[in-house]
């Protein structure tokens, strides 16, 4: 459960950047089947935790851009 707690302290960059880092050290290979599959595992929780600070970024914009449309329908109106 720590590791829950540990990835939603990490902010979007310090979670892509070790993404980035995670994924270089798959691509260059040289470690073994099970250090693989650690860095594989590690890298869906990483990926999880970029998605789920790009889907809260997508909604504030939604948000913000929707409430733009509905004061420029009031301005209409008036």
């Amino acid at each position: 459960m720590a590791a829950n707690t540990d990835e939603a302290a990490l902010g979007y960059e310090q979670a892509r950047d070790e993404l980035i880092e995670v994924v270089r050290r798959l691509e260059a290979g040289g470690t073994t089947l099970e250090e693989s599959l650690a860095l594989w595992e590690r890298g869906e929780e990483l990926a999880k935790v970029c998605r789920h600070w790009l889907e809260g970024a997508r909604a504030r914009l939604d948000a913000a851009l929707s409430g733009g449309a509905d004061e420029a329908a009031e301005t209409d109106e008036d």
